[in-house]
């Protein structure tokens, strides 16, 4: 009888921890967040925990002195959904009359559905290649809407993409196979792949590119990695991707820099363009 009530009790319990982290739960997390930056009213983000950790660009910050203090004009945000991880990532882009590109992960207990930990990347115009109005053009002119369910690829086969274009900063060109579609985009920054050109051309070897925090959305085919880029103490940066049929079609990243361009001097002259709005 005892084995039985335990046995019940654990069924019971794993229903409970399932359900309190489903797509509605989440969905209502994100769209709370969203709500609480357009407003500059942190009160509105949905259920803080006692003790919710807030990082913001790599380091502890206060929820109500940061970039949430700032009531922001969002031209552009899309989330995903992490059921598994309890989880959500949000990207929004904003570019009137202040100019950030910003991306926030958000962590759920799946018990009590309150939020763990907040950890948001804040970029402007002193970070990597940033101008948030191209950012804004090309994210604009992408497909990340739901993948029929058939066509579908597993969490696992969604991560191992991910991984393998990470790892190849590492290991260099050549050394692994990546998953590359054929018609491969990123977005790096606001600097978009050139006509002609591919995902793999400016890929660097001898960085790695560490201490990685994965959100899947089997949905989207999405996978988002918050990551330290240099090492363990290298600059807190963002990869999303977005794989279809097993290969890496969109990747979008955000670099936070310890200085100007992170030391790189003037970004591309293509930066400055004006893109015919």
């Amino acid at each position: 009888m005892t084995m039985k009530l335990t046995l019940a009790a654990a069924v019971a319990l794993a229903s409970t921890a399932a359900a309190a982290c489903d797509r509605a739960t989440l969905d209502e997390t994100a769209r709370r967040y969203i709500t609480a930056q357009s407003l500059a009213q942190p009160k509105y983000i949905r259920a803080l925990a006692e003790e919710t950790t807030y990082i913001e660009n790599g380091k502890p910050a206060n929820i109500s002195t940061g970039i949430l203090s700032q009531a922001l004009k969002i031209d552009h945000s899309r989330t995903i959904h992490d059921t598994t991880n309890c989880g959500t990532y949000t990207e929004l882009i904003v570019t009137d009359p202040k100019h950030y590109v910003i991306g926030t992960q958000t962590y759920l207990d799946a018990n009590t559905t309150k939020i763990t930990k907040i950890e948001s990347l804040v970029t402007d115009k002193d970070d990597w290649l940033f101008n948030a109005q191209h950012t804004l053009y090309y994210a604009l002119q992408e497909n990340w809407d739901v993948i029929p369910e058939a066509k579908r690829n597993s969490r696992q086969v969604i991560q191992a993409a991910a991984d393998a274009y990470l790892d190849l900063f590492q290991k260099g060109s050549g050394s692994i196979a990546v998953p590359w579609a054929d018609n491969c985009r990123r977005l790096e920054g606001g600097l978009y792949t050139a006509p002609g050109d591919t995902c793999n051309s400016g890929v660097p070897s001898g960085v790695d590119l560490v201490n990685r925090r994965y959100l899947i959305d089997e949905s989207l085919g999405v996978v988002e990695v918050f990551l330290n880029f240099g090492g363990p103490t290298g600059l807190p940066d963002s990869h999303e991707f977005r794989i279809e049929g097993g290969k890496i079609r969109y990747v979008h990243t955000i670099t936070v820099c310890a200085e100007f361009n992170c030391g790189f001097g003037d970004p591309p002259a293509q930066l400055s363009e004006d893109l015919g709005w």
